[in-house]
């Protein structure tokens, strides 16, 4: 017989509708694999690799050519995109996984050589990013130019984007939809006082600088169904140079409230700490736990046992894992076999082909299981 903690992680669980077969998430990761783009054969050999999780979320995918912020990062803007997704989601379908496409827009987080002509990097105000780069195939890592402010015109184009693509991941196949509002990209950018220097009705008040992100929210969830729709956080998180304001505590609280409003499937909440962010407060965590009364997904530096107790103690539905998938695309069976886990070469996080993306080995690859 099975402990509870056990009992919990493999536990079948009901996702507002969607049945997972587990409790185990695959965290969005980027991978760089999307040459043109265009998501690939590759690419669904890739994630097909890791239908073992209950909910598969894809890298992040831009909803606009705006959006494009790394070199190689997936689209969900034209028909062509949309073809390129079907293979992904077949392929996790057929092996009976459930996935979400992951919406992200970059904002100033982009370089112009990593983006189509006619595009323009984004953002709530033009603030220069000071230390952080951005790499560019055959030319490195280079510095980021300062975005433009958004008009109203630019916001109101730019959530009906999401909405548009948010409609394509649906045409494409998947489940649902996950709302980047983390990492230091467009959303948080509205977010943070560090990027947001607004004075209008998105920016200078927490209900201000929370309005562009629950309008995307709303358009989305509008669109596809508050059950398809998710967004991730991550509200004490220094990525892409976010700070830490007096009222971030209030503003996220605020903002899961409003969320909880929409009824849509799931926040989300990442915590980096285990990459050197300062650490999301325990008792934050249990407010919005409180607050947001659907499902409720932690992730952040989880390893199986630490994952157990969190599921065992009520702390969250659902944990996700995201390094530990890139190197052992049979996780949950490791983790289910207690069997040790291979180690992630990260040199090849984002380079382009097979190697260090679909060529580790699953457990029983020998014997075909």
């Amino acid at each position: 017989m099975k402990h509870s903690s056990e009992y919990e992680l493999f536990e079948q669980y009901n996702l507002s509708g969607h049945l997972l077969k587990n409790r185990i998430v695959m965290a969005p990761m980027t991978r760089c694999r999307a040459i043109g783009n265009i998501p690939n054969e590759l690419m669904a050999t890739y994630y097909g690799q890791r239908s073992g999780a209950g909910l598969i979320i894809t890298e992040g995918t831009a909803p606009s050519p705006n959006a494009l912020g790394y070199a190689r990062i997936p689209g969900m803007y034209s028909d062509e995109q949309v073809e390129g997704w079907k293979k992904v989601v077949d392929e996790v379908h057929r092996k009976n996984g459930k996935i979400f496409c992951q919406l992200m827009h970059t904002g100033r987080v982009s370089h112009p050589a990593n983006m189509p002509p006619n595009s323009q990097i984004l953002a709530p105000s033009a603030i220069k990013l000071e230390d952080t780069k951005m790499y560019v195939d055959n030319q490195g890592e280079l510095k980021m130019p300062v975005a433009k402010a958004m008009d109203k015109n630019e916001i109101e184009k730019t959530i009906d984007e999401y909405r548009h693509s948010a409609a394509n991941a649906i045409r494409a196949g998947f489940d649902g939809v996950e709302i980047h509002g983390a990492n230091g990209y467009l959303i948080q950018q509205f977010l943070n006082t560090a990027s947001n220097h607004r004075q209008d009705e998105y920016g200078g008040s927490i209900a201000n600088r929370c309005r562009f992100g629950l309008k995307v929210v709303e358009a989305i969830s509008s669109e596809i169904g508050p059950e398809r729709t998710g967004i991730r956080l991550s509200p004490f998180g220094v990525m892409n140079e976010m700070e830490h304001f007096d009222e971030i505590e209030d503003q996220y609280l605020y903002f899961v409230t409003q969320l909880n409003r929409l009824d849509i499937a799931y926040v989300h909440l990442v915590d980096h700490e285990s990459m050197g962010a300062p650490e999301v407060p325990e008792e934050i965590k249990r407010e919005i736990r409180i607050l947001f009364k659907n499902s409720l997904i932690l992730s952040g530096g989880y390893d199986k046992e630490r994952a157990e107790h969190d599921l065992s103690k009520g702390h969250a539905d659902l944990i996700a894992f995201g390094r530990p998938f890139i190197s052992n695309p049979d996780l949950v069976t490791r983790f289910y076999e207690n069997a040790k886990l291979a180690i992630p070469n990260t040199d090849l996080f984002y380079t382009p082909g097979e190697e260090g993306y679909t060529d580790y080995e699953k457990l029983h690859e020998k014997i075909k299981i």
